[in-house]
């Protein structure tokens, strides 16, 4: 039988659990994927812990790489045996197990230059990446960028993808450790915001006018120092809330800081159009096929060990991007 992890109850990592299921046959529009690797991202404590309400009990995970195993009435664009990715969120949930009947509309083929390994470890993170590059602000060469969470799996594709744009990346880390591996992914400079005033840094390192664009993914901890990093009309791109949902502000800040703009972009609505999905996918693939962007997978678990991936994510000992191993 196939095993899936599952939660009841919204919490800590202690909530989930592996369990054996019963996958069924696909219906119309769908297809059954034998699961070779799991993606797991940071988003997925969000629907642990109840961020993200879903019905329970629940499954858990969105993103995942294997072979499709079975085809239901009305799919012609897949066939048995294709090598497929997917990534999305509540149509895709359940990720985290060895096989599952799934809609066929997410799924991506697979081009053979991509390893299971490196497609669920970067399937989510590398369209975040894609679109946050490509769609968010028109670019120029030169032009210097803050990334929060250099090290970690969406960091180290953005510094790598904007070192290709001939950007210069300004990255935040939280350990030494971390710093050497955001340097050797393409950012210009590091900044621990363990011992470090984050905003003076940038300041020094920009001759005081400040990033044209701040990528910030940690949320309440750096929305401040976000701002204040930033040049006169710049743009913080809030995209993740690890240390807890930015607070209620009042927009005349904006104002005071030097008419900044402020956006909280969402993947799904970056990958909605087949064709714009199509084209980040292929953008990225590319990249990686090529080697020019490597995915840096750190961590690899079995999915028995969900209870600890999660709390390694949590406890920010991760880097890079981690997998379930199938």
């Amino acid at each position: 039988m196939a095993k899936a992890v599952r939660f009841n109850t919204t919490g800590g990592p202690e909530v989930l659990y592996l369990k054996e299921v019963e996958v069924g046959e696909p219906g119309p529009g769908e297809v059954r994927v034998r699961h070779v690797a799991v993606g797991i991202n940071y988003a997925d404590t969000y629907f642990r812990n109840g961020t993200y309400a879903v019905p329970l009990p629940s499954g858990i995970g969105v993103e995942a790489a294997g072979v499709v195993v079975a085809l239901g009435a009305g799919v012609d664009h897949l066939a048995l045996g294709d090598r497929v990715t997917y990534t999305g969120f509540i149509n895709t949930l359940g990720a985290y197990s060895t096989e599952r009947v799934i809609a066929a509309a997410p799924l991506i083929k697979l081009p053979e230059t991509i390893s299971y390994e490196a497609a669920a470890a970067a399937t989510m993170r590398g369209l975040t990446a894609a679109y946050l590059m490509r769609r968010i602000h028109a670019f120029r060469e030169g032009d210097t960028i803050l990334l929060h969470a250099a090290a970690g799996g969406v960091g180290l594709i953005v510094s790598q993808w904007a070192r290709l744009l001939g950007l210069k990346v300004i990255g935040t880390v939280s350990t030494p450790a971390k710093a050497e591996l955001a340097l050797a992914h393409g950012c210009s400079h590091v900044i621990n915001y363990s011992t470090e005033n984050v905003a003076e840094r940038v300041r020094a390192l920009t001759d005081g006018a400040g990033v044209d664009v701040v990528y910030d993914s940690v949320g309440k901890n750096t929305f401040m120092a976000s701002l204040d990093s930033l040049r006169k009309r710049g743009l913080l791109v809030c995209v993740g809330t690890a240390s807890g949902p930015v607070p209620p502000f009042d927009p005349v800040l904006l104002a005071m800081k030097g008419s900044l703009f402020v956006t909280r972009p969402a993947l799904a609505d970056y990958i909605a159009d087949p064709a714009e999905k199509a084209a980040l996918a292929g953008e990225l693939f590319d990249h990686i096929g090529s080697g020019r962007i490597k995915i840096e997978i750190n961590q690899h678990y079995a999915l028995e060990d969900a209870v600890h991936a999660h709390r390694d994510l949590e406890t920010r000992k991760t880097t890079g991007s981690s997998i379930f191993v199938i």
